[in-house]
C-alpha cells in the first residue's frame, strides 16, 4: 500500500493477468482489470462479459485490456 492505494497483481502462464486497484480515500478510485497478452485469446469465461481494447506496449507488444469498478466497499 502506498498513499492510500493498494494495487495487486495475479499473472498467469497463458498469459492473462489480473490487477486489482483500490484506493482507500476514494470510493470511486477502484477497478479490477484484465490484461491479455499478444495472441492470446479472450478467455471464454471473460468473452461475452467484456470488451477489450488493443494498446501498444514497448515491453509486451500489442496488448488487449479490459477493467470494470468496484462499486461497494469490501
Amino acid at each position: 500500500m502506498v498513499d492510500g492505494i493498494k494495487w495487486t497483481y495475479v499473472f498467469y502462464e497463458s498469459g492473462l493477468s489480473i490487477n486489482i486497484l483500490y484506493t482507500l480515500n476514494d470510493p470511486k478510485k477502484r477497478a479490477v482489470g484484465f490484461k491479455l497478452s499478444e495472441g492470446m485469446e479472450v478467455p471464454k469465461e471473460l468473452e461475452e462479459k467484456f470488451r477489450f481494447a488493443k494498446q501498444k506496449s514497448k515491453l509486451a507488444g500489442i496488448i488487449r485490456s479490459s477493467f470494470f469498478v468496484i462499486k461497494e466497499e469490501y
